[in-house]
């Protein structure tokens, strides 16, 4: 990959990531590829360096639309199951990347729709998940799931997570949800302390057209994708999820695999 160009983006206020960003800016430049810390310039950039945690990875995803870009993430934040680079392996995974010895792997995305009284409200891109949960009041809600214009089931519960095989391992296995290679293709749909003890997590076809009504009328619903953007929800308003035409590019360290990656941060022996 030949680089001439790259977007560094940040967590915003935190001075120490800001200055990391200031620095691997003029590492850039002293090897005579371009570097913006400007967001607005990533339709611009052959290559997006992530300095944050996993929520940073997921806003530049966002962030770059239709013009996905790979992206090396630098793991400056918490657990980090995306951010695999740590900050001491920072500069030699770089040298690695502008000399082709990195692995980039693509990672499916879900498109998302609200709709109220037949006219979309609001779309969204998610590369980890999509929640519908209630809000502070400790009731349950009654949420009407469809596959493919097939009923499942009403879900009486305190919400339901649409995951990819990204997120797999972010809500959704909190939430007793099954971990899915991210290399594979699909969607997970699993309920949220449900009131039904049958009810189980379900991995569906990566093309299902997934549909959920809420049929319940609680104070407070919220749509929430990624953790970070999101609406409240009325009374029948339906969502739809399906696959994104849209690939994330993420670039991991060659030789370090989902597995151990799996190790390190779950601790496992």
């Amino acid at each position: 990959m030949k680089v001439t160009t790259v977007v560094i983006v940040t967590k915003p206020h935190q001075p120490d990531v800001a200055k990391v960003a200031s620095q691997l800016a003029a590492w850039f430049e002293g090897k005579g590829i371009r570097a913006s810390m400007d967001p607005a310039s990533v339709d611009r950039a052959d290559l997006c360096v992530v300095v944050g945690g996993d929520g940073t990875l997921l806003a530049a995803a966002r962030l770059m639309g239709e013009h996905q870009v790979p992206i090396l993430a630098i793991n400056y934040g918490g657990l980090g199951f995306l951010t695999e680079v740590t900050r001491d392996e920072m500069y030699p995974a770089l040298e690695d990347v502008l000399a082709g010895k990195m692995v980039t792997h693509s990672r499916m995305m879900m498109e998302v729709s609200v709709q109220r009284d037949g006219a979309a409200v609001g779309t969204y891109q998610a590369l980890n998940d999509v929640v519908i949960h209630k809000g502070t009041l400790a009731r349950i809600i009654e949420l009407e799931a469809h596959v493919d214009g097939q009923y499942v089931s009403i879900f009486r519960s305190d919400g339901l997570i649409l995951s990819t095989p990204t997120g797999s391992t972010a809500y959704n296995v909190s939430a007793g949800g099954p971990i899915v290679h991210p290399a594979m293709a699909a969607i997970i749909l699993t309920p949220i302390s449900s009131h039904t003890l049958t009810n189980r997590p379900l991995v569906l076809p990566p093309e299902s057209r997934i549909e959920v009504a809420l049929r319940s009328i609680p104070d407070d619903v919220y749509i929430t994708v990624d953790g970070q953007v999101g609406m409240k929800l009325d009374f029948r308003d339906r969502v739809t999820v399906r696959r994104s035409e849209r690939l994330v590019q993420l670039i991991a360290p060659a030789g370090k695999g989902f597995f151990d990656v799996l190790r390190d941060k779950l601790k496992w022996g």
